[in-house]
């Protein structure tokens, strides 16, 4: 069976929000290659699955910047243009975007029906009121989380402030040139 995963940038006080601007995708540390080994491991990670899960407007947004872009030299633009890509919305008919799929109606059935296909992992990113429903629902198996070294104070929050929180077992840790540090934690199942 296949494994939800998210994968989340998110603040040392757990803020994922980008809109404050604490974090850029983008630029930040490429001139001195402080981010080179973080490229590695978001390849690395994206040679290990297949399906890419995502809310509406994530969905929208990255299909207004990456498709078929030529000035990518980290990779994003080719694997997202070549994934599998899964997006939650009751609104969405037509995606416009290669190998997309819609995904409507009851959630828990729609997730479970992806894990139940073959295939790698099916990751979701971004998307923090999709990750915050597949957290309370109990569908997420595993988290990674880039811990930028950065405090912001205000903004929204990994874990939904009125959701019950997940037990959850350190499963990794790996340290970076920039400071960042990504924690990989399995998510713990009643017995």
């Amino acid at each position: 069976m296949r494994e939800l995963v998210v994968t989340q940038n998110v603040t040392l006080d757990g803020v994922v929000d980008l809109s404050s601007g604490w974090f850029m995708p983008q630029g930040a540390g490429e001139q001195d290659g402080s981010t080179d080994d973080i490229g590695e491991e978001i390849a690395a990670q994206d040679a290990r699955s297949d399906a890419l899960l995502v809310g509406r407007r994530t969905f929208e947004d990255f299909r207004g910047y990456w498709p078929h872009r030529d000035d990518d030299t980290t990779g994003i633009s080719a694997y997202l243009d070549g994934v599998d890509k899964y997006v939650v919305s009751g609104t969405l008919t037509e995606p416009g975007w290669e190998n997309t799929t819609v995904i409507s109606g009851d959630l828990a059935a729609g997730i479970a029906a992806l894990k139940d296909r073959p295939g790698l992992d099916i990751v979701a990113t971004g998307s923090i009121r999709l990750v915050h429903e597949l957290a309370a629902r109990g569908l997420v198996d595993e988290y990674r989380l880039f811990v930028y070294p950065v405090v912001v104070g205000s903004g929204r929050r990994l874990f939904a402030p009125d959701a019950p929180a997940p037990e959850l077992r350190l499963a990794g840790t790996r340290t970076f040139r920039s400071g960042v540090v990504l924690l990989t934690y399995r998510v713990l199942r009643p017995a």
